[in-house]
């Protein structure tokens, strides 16, 4: 399996993880490489003749340029808009990381690399014992963390930045995404990141799937040089 992966995170959830998880798939894609995406965990998810669906996955799988079936990617699928770990208790799942362990490696398998979107938040809970975190590092994939920008995204980013590096998972970079376009001092709040958490991968406007994704090359072009 010499794919590589980043795991794509947030300091919450809206904070645009999966656009920034679609362009880097879309970028990645426009660089020649082979890329498949995955969602471990989604709730939120619409009922359809072929099952539920997640509306980020589809959109993830609408910019990878590896087909796989709907279950390896995301296979863990609940319908009520709320925590993965309530949603999956009410649907009687237990959510498993040998299941999700092995769906990586099937994609890895046929990839170049593989970009995987948490849901929530880097703590978020996926059972009473594992949360999102437990997957990015049962993987051992990189952390790339999304950092909406709006008042409160200091003390959210700080402590997201620092329970990753406390799991000893590899800090990859992050993105700053201005969710809040009538942010007061903005640009202060993103000079106070930069000098925690060194110069963002890219910084984007508050778009939305379906609204067009940010171009992201550079950020794949950087990511691609690291070891």
């Amino acid at each position: 399996m010499n794919a590589r992966g980043w795991f794509i995170t947030g300091t919450d959830t809206e904070v645009g993880k999966t656009v920034c998880a679609a362009a880097l798939t879309r970028a990645f894609a426009r660089r020649g490489l082979r890329v498949a995406v995955m969602k471990p965990v989604a709730s939120g998810a619409l009922r359809t003749p072929q099952g539920l669906r997640s509306a980020d996955a589809l959109a993830l799988q609408a910019e990878a340029s590896v087909p796989a079936p709907y279950p390896t990617v995301n296979p863990y699928c609940f319908e009520p808009p709320i925590s993965p770990h309530i949603a999956a208790a009410e649907a009687g799942a237990t959510i498993d990381l040998a299941r999700l362990e092995a769906c990586y490696a099937e994609l890895a398998a046929a990839a170049d690399c593989v970009i995987v979107e948490g849901a929530g938040g880097w703590r978020a809970p996926i059972s009473p014992a594992l949360g999102m975190a437990d997957i990015a590092v049962h993987l051992t994939l990189p952390v790339i963390l999304v950092v909406g920008l709006r008042l409160g995204c200091l003390n959210h980013a700080l402590l997201s930045h620092e329970s990753i590096r406390a799991r000893g998972a590899k800090f990859a970079g992050w993105v700053a995404n201005g969710i809040d376009p009538a942010m007061d001092r903005a640009s202060e709040n993103h000079a106070t990141l930069c000098a925690h958490l060194g110069e963002p991968l890219a910084t984007i406007g508050p778009l939305g799937v379906g609204h067009g994704l940010p171009d992201l090359t550079a950020a794949a072009e950087r990511l691609s040089r690291r070891p």
